[in-house]
């Protein structure tokens, strides 16, 4: 599966530019980065949650910095931003329709970025992407042995999202 997303963003050459110290920068907030994923499609709240999840990851694994500031935490049913939740709830199991606002407004890194990881995590539902997330280090750790059904707003770590990924990275 992660083969896709390490010829999509050209690791090899990305790690090179990886510093040691890491920045606290982003470019807009999780709502740009939510309205990136949908001009590409419209799409179920979890999905999106999860997509969102892996482009701050992915982002802060390659980059060093983050893509956006808001903090994921480690909900029953994967990694969660509570803002993005609030703001589409009421959608249920419907479709987010996709975003018609003025692209021009949406962080130019965010569209491409979006685009990135859309190309590897994009064919797979809500629930599937659900599943994976459950199988991720970060997750499982913010959940501190939780069990499945225990609720919980631990923030998933930063530093545990960038040594994760970064770990897929060094095993391909």
């Amino acid at each position: 599966m992660y083969e896709n997303i390490l010829k999509s963003f050209k690791l090899i050459n990305h790690t090179a530019s990886i510093t040691e110290s890491s920045e606290s920068h982003s470019f807009g907030d999780i709502f740009d980065l939510a309205n990136s994923f949908l001009t590409i499609q419209a799409m179920t709240h979890k999905k999106l949650q999860k997509l969102c999840y892996y482009a701050k990851a992915w982002y802060l694994a390659i980059n060093d910095e983050n893509l956006v500031s808001e903090p994921f935490e480690a909900w029953v049913h994967g990694a969660v931003q509570p803002s993005l939740y609030h703001k589409y709830r009421a959608y249920g199991f419907q479709l987010i329709p996709m975003f018609t606002g003025n692209i021009s407004q949406l962080p130019e890194e965010f569209l491409n970025f979006s685009r990135e990881i859309f190309e590897t995590y994009g064919e797979y539902s809500g629930d599937e992407l659900e599943k994976i997330n459950h199988q991720e280090f970060p997750w499982i750790k913010a959940r501190k042995g939780l069990k499945p059904w225990q609720s919980s707003n631990e923030i998933i770590s930063e530093d545990d999202m960038k040594t994760y990924y970064r770990s897929l990275m060094d095993n391909e």
